[in-house]
């Protein structure tokens, strides 16, 4: 985009945005007078619709303002580069660089680390026109700006704009469904951006994770009024598989006589095990020598701890969907963990082989990345509608609601009594407080699908879409093609006999996982994955 470009597209939003706001003020004005007396009107709900247009209206004004603010700072750069000499050193040109950030730090009363953030942001936003436009038109934050941003950092040109038109770009043979980036809360818009990324730029996760994870580490800041920050920086599996313990049991300590909030509850529960409250003293004591000596007496009845340092495997209930290929050790496809988001395929792997205990695989369909079954801890029909149910909504599916956590309920879209049934297609999951508030309010959820949440719909008629992932075809080793890109899609899926010699045999009563010889025998689709071999390209 030149020097010039985008600002008329922004001025022009912003003109439209300010005469809009100036009619609803009018009309609430006129309203508020009484001069509208006669008229039949609920006047006091208008006026409160009037609110929420106003509301919409300012987010998208603000929105527009940040677009110019990001085109201006992007344009300084660029002219302060164009006056630089052509001959000058590099020693010069970054210290004309460092200038024009000062000045932009000092017109915005901002730090100059706060300034520098702000220009690098603005020119990758600047160089990405369907981001710029998007945020222009006021059709999505700064915030969701900003994430574009930062996930397309690293990569090339040609990954970037594959990325953008993901996204943002109507006529991309697969752009992402459901809700629109300006519709999702940042934080699940940039799950999505992220999910998208690692899928299709695999080769730098395991890297970047093995990095990572030579780097946790915990960290204490102390705070005012008495208090203080412990932090911990952690795998993501390890991370997901306290917070869901701690979460789930604070929920199971609430109660009529339990005065604290769960907000409470989880710092308590965290401090009590990791001081060692209610664990034997000499357990902990024996478990020091542990690894050297083998487990002693004392160890026994201890609830996991095998070794001070030994991180044991996550206990807490999760779903990681993974490529069967991934499981396979033949790709490095990026799995997805339930309450994280994509970890590495090595990950993943670890997690079988370390035996989680209440660790569900999900394997998907390697034509179109769709879900096809869970594994069972138990054969309660209940139980599997119930993680299904998890597994598609992946959390509350409120507007946007972040609670991921796995104690959110499974409610009737349509009630029972009134003639709900109890499918997939009537069921979705909903955090308590969403719960209750569909059940005393006029929010109302639309149907849902066997692989789509609902949308829902507020008491205004303010429709919100369905927040929905985007499965695709899982990867293919090198040198391998599988049979049916050569067929039509909606054919039976040929598979993975050779490959599938490798898989670690479960024992058809292990209550982890499935059994690769007790698939569900009513399901065509593995008895032909099951049969036919794959076919090598070329």
């Amino acid at each position: 985009m030149g020097i010039g470009g985008g600002v008329g597209v922004a001025l022009e939003g912003i003109h439209a945005s300010i005469a809009a706001l100036n009619a609803l003020e009018k009309e609430d004005a006129f309203l508020a007078s009484g001069a509208h007396a006669g008229a039949g009107m609920d006047v006091f709900q208008r006026r409160y619709e009037l609110c929420l247009e106003g509301l919409e209206l300012t987010a998208r004004l603000e929105a527009q303002l940040t677009a110019l603010k990001s085109r201006q700072a992007a344009r300084a750069v660029e002219l302060q580069q164009a006056m630089t000499p052509p001959d000058a050193t590099v020693q010069d040109r970054t210290y004309a660089d460092m200038s024009v950030v000062e000045e932009i730090a000092g017109v915005l009363t901002i730090s100059s680390a706060a300034a520098g953030a702000l220009v690098e942001q603005s020119r990758r936003i600047c160089s990405l026109p369907m981001v710029f436009q998007a945020l222009a038109a006021g059709d999505m934050s700064w915030q969701h700006a900003r994430i574009v941003a930062d996930e397309t950092e690293g990569l090339t040109p040609e990954g970037a704009l594959k990325l953008v038109a993901h996204f943002f770009d109507p006529a991309a043979p697969q752009r992402a469904r459901g809700a629109a980036p300006g519709e999702l809360v940042p934080s699940r818009f940039r799950a999505k951006v992220r999910g998208w990324r690692e899928r299709h730029h695999p080769e730098s996760i395991e890297k970047r994770h093995a990095k990572s994870a030579a780097d946790r580490r915990m960290e204490y800041t102390p705070d005012r009024d008495g208090m203080a920050w412990v932090s911990l920086y952690l795998p993501g599996d390890t991370a997901c598989a306290i917070w869901n313990r701690t979460t789930a049991t604070a929920r199971g300590l609430q109660g009529p006589t339990e005065e604290r909030t769960l907000t409470q509850l989880r710092p308590d529960i965290a401090a009590s095990l990791l001081l060692g409250a209610g664990v034997n003293h000499g357990a902990r004591n024996t478990a020091v020598h542990a690894e050297e000596d083998g487990p002693g007496p004392g160890v026994q009845g201890t609830q996991g701890v095998t070794g001070i340092g030994k991180v044991p495997a996550p206990r807490a209930d999760v779903l990681v969907t993974v490529p069967v290929l991934a499981l396979l050790g033949a790709t490095d496809e990026p799995a997805a963990l339930d309450g994280f988001g994509p970890i590495p395929a090595s990950m993943a792997r670890k997690l079988v082989a370390d035996g989680a205990e209440s660790f569900y695989r999900v394997l998907i369909d390697p034509r179109d990345g769709a879900p096809l079954e869970i594994g069972r801890k138990n054969y309660r029909l209940t139980e599997t509608i119930k993680r299904w149910i998890r597994m598609r909504d992946t959390k509350c599916t409120f507007p946007g609601c972040t609670n991921r956590t796995p104690d959110n309920e499974t409610d009737h879209l349509q009630a029972w009594q009134h003639g709900g049934t109890t499918g997939t297609s009537n069921l979705a999951q909903l955090c308590p407080k969403h719960h209750r508030l569909k059940h005393h309010s006029q929010w109302t959820p639309d149907p849902a699908t066997r692989n789509q949440p609902p949308g829902w719909t507020s008491p205004t008629g303010r429709h919100y879409n369905a927040e929905r992932s985007d499965p695709e075809p899982t990867h293919w080793p090198p040198g391998i093609q599988p049979p049916w890109l050569q067929r039509d899609v909606a054919s039976l899926c040929p598979c993975l006999e050779a490959s599938l010699e490798n898989l670690p045999q479960w024992e058809p009563d292990d209550d982890r996982y499935v059994d690769l010889d007790d698939l569900p025998a009513d399901d065509p689709l593995w008895a032909e994955l099951l049969a036919t071999p794959l076919v090598p390209s070329g």
